[in-house]
């Protein structure tokens, strides 16, 4: 392994402990309930959230590809810590707000950086067939840090339910040294000295290939239903009478089982083959909710995991899709679309879920949500539907 690898691999692994790693998580919305918001108000919370992240996903993309990956990492990571350090001392909605959007922003700045910057790394090194199983290590590792830190924010929590986020602050600022220290690849510093006009012009053209504008959409749309469904876990928690203190443990075995089976993906994809590895995920991710919607108890908390194993089998292979069909110089912002979308998605269905959950049932939401993902999948799965796609416009065969 080379050195430029080594070090990009570590540092990316920092980079993703500091988001994953998250104390907050597994209690937020006892957090937010505690400080007497409604469950609508919990989903405008991540709606705004989303927004933010909206608004600058794709120039964070451009601003990735042409001002360098590295920046932009290096700027999410301060953003990120910041809005930890603004949730700390906060009360109420409004002031909640303010440090959701400084967080969506700098999130925007690091999501589709990291990828493209290990697709890259990956690739100067001429190991990008790799890449599906570098991705999947790495995200398998910010899941079994997501599954320690439900443990220990849970704990955290029985202190006080505002401690988490006080720990959570340390934590964000691992980022900040560990993007410093990564070294953009070679090849790719020849690539950024583009116009925007010319970045739009070439995702045009990129989004002529129907199967990369397949593959974009069905991992948008996987990205939401995931993002969905981690916001319906607590409610499912505390209308199934789970004892606040057992909210980490659980949460904790769910994300194990997300790394645990991103572990496997690359492995997964190769033994079924495309075909059916799509459809794995699609029904494994609507099953899931059908599933968790169609028994809301103690005992219906191990369907869950149903959810949870898929989720780790499919980012890794729908991110692969993406990045095989795409051009190394507008990688960063190919991946910030498929961010965009994710929270355009969210912003549009969470207040109605959360409407859905307060003035119906939680089994309704959960159901309306997998009906909706499954169509929308199944609709744009057909220029997917051969059996390789190995072949990509960066290595056209």
């Amino acid at each position: 392994m080379s050195k430029l690898v080594r070090n990009n691999l570590i540092n990316l692994y920092l980079i993703k402990f500091s988001k994953w790693f998250n104390l907050v998580m597994p209690v937020v919305v006892l957090f937010y309930q505690d400080n007497g918001l409604s469950m609508q108000q919990i989903f405008w919370l991540k709606s705004i959230y989303s927004v933010a992240m909206v608004a600058m996903e794709i120039p964070s993309g451009y601003m990735a590809d042409v001002w360098g990956r590295k920046k932009t990492l290096i700027l999410g990571a301060v953003l990120g810590a910041g809005g930890m350090a603004l949730y700390s001392f906060s009360y109420g909605f409004m002031a909640f707000a303010v440090a959701e959007i400084i967080l969506g922003l700098g999130h925007s700045f690091i999501s589709g950086s990291d990828s493209a910057l290990l697709y890259d790394t990956m690739k100067s090194a001429e190991k990008e067939k790799d890449y599906m199983k570098q991705e999947g290590w790495i995200t398998s590792a910010g899941n079994f840090a997501e599954a320690i830190a439900g443990v220990c924010g849970g704990l955290i929590a029985t202190i006080s339910l505002r401690l988490p986020f006080f720990a959570q602050f340390t934590i964000a600022a691992i980022a900040i040294p560990a993007a410093f220290l990564l070294k953009e690849p070679k090849f790719q510093t020849s690539q950024l000295s583009r116009g925007f006009q010319s970045t739009i012009n070439t995702i045009r053209e990129t989004f002529r290939h129907p199967q990369l504008r397949a593959a974009l959409l069905i991992s948008s749309f996987a990205g939401t239903a995931s993002l969905t469904f981690a916001w319906f876990v607590q409610p499912y928690f505390k209308e199934a009478g789970l004892p606040v203190s057992m909210f980490g443990v659980l949460w904790t075995l769910l994300n194990l089982s997300v790394g645990i089976s991103s572990m496997f993906s690359y492995k997964i994809e190769r033994l079924v083959g495309q075909r059916y590895a799509l459809l794995i995920i699609i029904f494994g991710f609507g099953f899931g909710y059908y599933l968790a919607a169609w028994e809301v108890s103690l005992i219906g908390i191990g369907l869950l995991f149903v959810f949870y194993l898929v989720r780790g089998v499919a980012h890794p292979i729908l991110k692969d899709y993406i990045n095989r069909y795409t051009k190394s110089e507008v990688r960063a912002t190919i991946l910030s679309l498929r961010n965009f979308v994710i929270r355009i998605n969210f912003a549009i269905i969470g207040p109605a879920l959360g409407y859905l959950t307060d003035n119906f049932s939680l089994s309704w939401a959960l159901f309306a949500t997998g009906t909706g993902f499954i169509i929308s999948a199944l609709l744009c799965i057909k220029p997917l539907w051969h059996p390789d796609i190995h072949k990509s416009k960066d290595n056209p065969s």
